[in-house]
């Protein structure tokens, strides 16, 4: 699955085109390298994003195509 299509699908960025706008400023990163939009991730994955004011650093758990809002936070977990 796309990066941008996760971040939004996984509701830790809220909107695909905020995920796009992201990745394209160089503030996500996929296993150590930085991420396009369209880097695929997979289970296992490391994800580290660099918001305004903190950054987030997560798991890969799942990358469904269809997701509920109670599923979301099933798909990734918080990695140190």
């Amino acid at each position: 699955m796309r990066i941008d299509k996760y971040l939004k699908n996984s509701r830790i960025i809220k909107r695909r085109t905020l995920a796009k706008d992201a990745c394209e400023q160089g503030r996500v990163t996929v296993n150590g390298k930085t991420a396009k939009p369209g880097t695929e991730v997979a289970p296992g994955d490391i994800i580290h994003i660099v918001f305004g004011n903190g950054e987030i650093t997560v798991r890969v758990l799942s990358t469904p195509e269809h997701v509920t809002k109670e599923m979301a936070a099933t798909m990734y977990e918080i990695a140190d």
